[in-house]
């Protein structure tokens, strides 16, 4: 598996500096029509983008009287989750770039609607390719229509690899989160993660443990609660955690969801989140920016799959119109951590102390 950061300035590195979401930035960048941002707003992310040296690819001009090429975005599943719409983001903008037109279907994970939408798009002279995207990480049996056309995969994968994807680097993510309390003094890092069962929840996990491992801390697995992904279990875990013998210093939420509930279950026990406990949450949802106080966080690079997963389908659509052959890759994408104010740095002589009582 290779893992890759963009090296050009993209999207997420201009929410980063701006402090918005990843479809705001899109948004005003693409002059979207009615998309309705003071010009305050629009000021700071136009002057980001200048600063970090960002530019929109132009746009191919489609040949005289003909229509625009289509691709598909096909996807499990998209009202039930904020991710899916961030991953149809980038990829409309890597679509429009090329002059062509995304097309969007969501079938619930039915295969007679995917059967459906499939025959329809093969029938279609227009369509370039098709995006299969799922809302949750994880191995998928593709339809056998994707192997009729052009196909990159989003947020899924095949075992053997029959297609190129895309994928969050969850382990990385994971490791980054730790490492960055690590770094801040804390040794006792609670974790409080999603259902065990899904491949992001067992990335963030394996990242928390070789982030320990890396800075020779022992495992406890006192300090490791399962959840839901919910505010409501990031509370209740939380009263447990702070239950224990020897409770933690900092709390590593797998989402933001459940680092909110987190906050909450702090105050209720007259904690002060960072004076007392440090906070972590993973995601980079809209709501981190207005949870008290502001919630540091992982960003999981949604805009930049979707990005990715276009560009990819295109190339390999040139590579294959050329005669040249089609490398298919699964690549890993982390993003980068967005620090606010909810991880207070232990100062050297209380770290001795902490030590001692937990040594």
């Amino acid at each position: 598996m290779k893992k890759t950061t963009p090296s050009r300035p993209t999207m997420t590195d201009i929410a980063k500096v701006t402090g918005m979401s990843q479809s705001t930035v899109s948004l005003i960048l693409n002059n979207a029509t009615g998309a309705k941002f003071s010009e305050a707003t629009r000021a700071k992310v136009l002057k980001a983008a200048v600063d970090l040296g960002y530019r929109l690819a132009p746009r191919a001009p489609a040949a005289a009287g003909s229509n625009p090429g289509l691709i598909v975005y096909l996807a499990d599943e998209i009202s039930t989750s904020p991710h899916p719409v961030v991953n149809i983001d980038g990829a409309r903008d890597a679509a429009f770039a090329h002059g062509l037109l995304l097309a969007v279907f969501s079938t619930h994970g039915n295969a007679e609607v995917e059967q459906l939408v499939l025959d329809s798009a093969l029938a279609n002279p227009d369509v370039v390719g098709v995006i299969y995207a799922t809302v949750y990480t994880r191995q998928v049996k593709l339809p056998a229509g994707l192997r009729q056309v052009p196909t990159v995969l989003l947020n899924c994968y095949t075992d053997p690899a029959e297609l190129s994807s895309v994928v969050p680097a969850e382990v990385a993510g994971g490791h980054l989160a730790t490492e960055y309390l690590i770094h801040a003094g804390h040794r006792r890092i609670g974790f409080i993660n999603g259902e065990p069962w899904q491949d992001a929840a067992r990335g963030r996990l394996k990242g928390y443990r070789t982030a320990l491992t890396t800075a020779d801390l022992l495992f406890a697995p006192e300090l490791v609660r399962d959840g839901d992904w919910s505010s409501g279990t990031g509370f209740e875990e939380t009263l447990a955690l702070m239950r224990i013998e020897h409770p933690p210093s900092a709390i590593f939420c797998a989402n933001d969801l459940m680092a909110l509930g987190a906050i909450e279950a702090l105050k209720q026990l007259n904690f002060r989140v960072p004076e007392d406990i440090s906070v972590i949450g993973y995601d980079d949802q809209e709501i981190a920016r207005h949870t008290h106080p502001p919630l540091s966080t992982v960003v999981l690079p949604n805009y930049e799959l979707g990005r990715w997963a276009v560009e990819t389908l295109l190339q390999e659509t040139q590579n294959q119109a050329a005669g040249a052959p089609v490398r298919r890759r699964t690549v890993k994408i982390d993003g980068p951590l967005i620090e606010r104010g909810s991880v207070r740095v232990i100062a050297e002589a209380e770290m001795q102390e902490i030590n001692n009582i937990t040594n």
